[in-house]
């Protein structure tokens, strides 16, 4: 797991913790740190005590935000860090707008995974 920087930290607006996203999708936590394993979520060390962390916006209610997992998938592929592709989606792109984050959780995958497709390119 990556600690990331306070620039990168500032960038997202609100955290969860791992215990916190298994009571909020009513799994165990060692369900939720599968999920981080195999790329479905990232998780950065933060804070004083370095827990594991998780971008809020990653989570939607019950269920890992529609779209985060084929982006994330994407950027890897692409050579992007973990701190990266946090820093990626939670930078505002004007042609969106707003952050892919934000566009991902407002069901507008497709036009995010262009944009991650593309720097590939």
């Amino acid at each position: 797991m990556t600690e990331i920087d306070t620039k990168t930290d500032a960038l997202v607006p609100a955290w969860l913790t791992l215990p916190d996203i298994a009571e909020q999708l009513d799994v165990e936590v060692t369900r939720v740190r599968q999920l981080v394993k195999e790329g479905q979520l990232i998780a950065v060390r933060r804070g004083e005590n370095r827990a594991l962390h998780v971008p809020a916006a990653f989570i939607d209610e019950d269920k890992v935000v529609k779209g985060l997992t084929g982006t994330l998938t994407l950027l890897r592929d692409n050579g992007f860090t973990d701190e990266e592709m946090i820093e990626w989606l939670f930078t505002p792109d004007p042609s969106l707008p707003g952050t892919p984050a934000q566009a991902l959780s407002e069901n507008r995958g497709t036009e995010v995974k262009r944009r991650a497709q593309a720097l590939a390119v």
